[in-house]
């Protein structure tokens, strides 16, 4: 599975695009969409949008691998989106040890949806951008469910018409 259009521009408008490096909330040295700089990087010059946009897909095609590979359970859309901003936001270690990830592989899925709104602090401090990036991850989410489960009724009603 591919992080969709839609999720790919919740990242997007969750980082914004800087071409120059800046310190993250945490402190991190960061440039594009959210790209924490790993040791040698340092885009002395900065970069384009274009080149953001390519980091970018290759900093969400390790945040898809990450979900696969510790997600048990069966994903919508939707929900795989809301995760793979998880990680690219959070780190896959952070999702590693979550209770988020606890419900979702015991088949708690709203319980696991809930969770999200757990991470919305920077340090100790709560973070209004994270809160909303929550928010809209949530929403993703739960908006999955509803197509999954709306699929599901009109696909039954189809076999048994």
């Amino acid at each position: 599975m591919e992080m969709s259009t839609e999720g790919i521009e919740l990242i997007k408008k969750s980082e914004g695009f800087r071409s120059r490096v800046y310190l993250d909330v945490e402190g991190y040295p960061t440039i594009g969409y959210g790209h924490r700089l790993i040791h040698p990087e340092t885009f002395p010059n900065g970069i384009t949008e274009t080149q953001g946009t390519a980091i970018l897909y290759r900093d969400v095609g390790e945040a898809e691998h990450a979900v696969a590979r510790m997600v048990k359970a069966q994903l919508t859309q939707g929900q795989f989106d809301a995760l793979v901003d998880f990680v690219f936001n959070l780190g896959q270690v952070r999702l590693a040890d979550s209770t988020l990830l606890h419900e979702l592989n015991a088949g708690r899925f709203a319980e696991a949806g809930e969770q999200f709104l757990r991470w919305d602090h920077a340090g100790a401090q709560e973070n209004a951008g994270l809160k909303a990036r929550r928010k809209a991850e949530l929403s993703l989410w739960n908006c999955a469910e509803s197509e999954s489960a709306g699929q599901q009724a009109s696909e039954s009603a189809l076999v048994h018409s």
